[in-house]
């Protein structure tokens, strides 16, 4: 890639992306969202074109491409609907970490299914307790022969109850960050149980649920890593899930802004359409102009990531921070352009709207993007 445009190789991937979005999403999203569907077999028919396993690499079955290919993919997908290309980046996010730090054997486990999506992942770090401040999450794991019986309990866990495999962060020691360890823990392990589907603004096509562990058993060979570098590997895992979450946001933004330009030319006031106020020019000129910034922020941070550049942690902050703020922006401006129309469910802006306001909490929230950015910034 050059600083300011794709190859011919991500082209493909995005117009891959865009065409199974237009014939396999966008004609259904309003209908999940308003029944609260979760489109298990559109997933895998998404992973059929290896979209669940995007930097999983080869050697384990993946596509193994790079982070700016998988935020192409997010957000070609996030154009249809947001909540379901969030739920897939997810499962990459944790299907990579198993890739990444997982012994050969945990990765010849569980890696063949959640390539094909036959199962899929979660990913568990947050409790009812600690969210910002990831680093006292009490979930303990205590070593018993070999197994690590495991207590405790995850909120807010995008497919609680319906996915087979929740990648989780215990504490297996009382020694704060340096004290957390990485599992993978099984749906059917006795002792796993979840918390009702929560009430949600929006991401109705994915399940969430707080996830409970009650003495489960999980075999040593499930670590993730070493003992201890838990923490770490949360964190890395991280970097990439808030540059596809920020792509998502794209997305989202993208099909707001495209619905406004023709909403705009076809509606008319005062005995013009409302494209021809220059109020309304300024307004979309606005959401094109902060998107592109956004977007050419966050491709240059997807690529830090993929090569593991010094500044890949501060650029994935920032990527997340303004593509989500911005995201939220374009969407409120775009439900403000179609005035009353824009708030019925008739017109797929309102959906938007609901979904991407999440997008600045989750994947850590962007108050606390700003204390990662100030704090790598002051190291210096």
């Amino acid at each position: 890639m050059t600083q300011f445009d794709l190859t011919d190789e991500q082209r493909q991937i995005q117009e891959m992306a865009r065409q199974f979005t237009a014939d396999a999403i966008t004609p259904h999203a309003a209908e999940w969202d308003e029944k609260y569907i979760f489109p298990r077999d559109v997933i895998r028919q998404a992973a059929e074109l290896g979209f669940g396993a995007i930097y999983v690499s080869e050697e384990s079955g993946g596509i193994g491409l790079g982070r700016l290919e998988a935020a192409l993919v997010m957000e070609a997908m996030a154009y249809g609907d947001p909540s379901t290309s969030a739920f897939i980046s997810i499962h990459n996010m944790s299907a990579w970490m198993i890739d990444r730090f997982g012994s050969a054997a945990v990765k010849a486990k569980y890696l063949p299914a959640l390539v094909t999506m036959e199962a899929m992942a979660s990913y568990c770090l947050t409790e009812p307790g600690s969210g910002s401040d990831a680093a006292a999450l009490k979930t303990k794991a205590v070593r018993d022969g070999e197994y690590y019986v495991v207590s405790g309990s995850k909120a807010f866990i995008s497919g609680g109850g319906e996915n087979e495999l929740y990648v989780t962060m215990v504490r297996t020691s009382d020694d704060g960050a340096k004290g957390i360890s990485c599992l993978v823990i099984e749906k059917d392990m006795p002792g796993v149980s979840f918390g009702a589907q929560e009430r949600k603004l929006g991401w109705h096509s994915q399940p969430t649920a707080q996830v409970n562990f009650d003495e489960v058993r999980v075999p040593v060979e499930n670590l993730v890593g070493g003992e201890g570098e838990g923490f770490r590997i949360a964190m890395a895992g991280l970097d990439g899930g808030r540059i596809n979450i920020g792509a998502c946001s794209l997305g989202g933004g993208q099909r707001c802004l495209d619905e406004s330009v023709a909403y705009t030319k076809d509606r008319k006031q005062f005995g013009q359409a409302i494209a021809d106020f220059q109020a309304t020019q300024f307004t979309l000129a606005d959401m094109e102009t902060e998107l592109q910034a956004a977007r050419t922020l966050l491709y240059a941070a997807a690529v830090k990531v993929s090569d593991n550049a010094p500044d890949k942690t501060r650029f994935a902050a920032m990527a997340k921070r303004l593509a989500t703020d911005t995201g939220s922006s374009v969407v409120d401006r775009a439900l403000q352009l179609h005035g009353g129309y824009g708030y019925l469910m008739d017109y797929p802006i309102e959906r938007f709207w609901r979904d991407l306001r999440v997008h600045s909490i989750l994947e850590g929230t962007n108050q606390i993007m700003r204390v990662i950015i100030a704090r790598d910034m002051l190291r210096q």
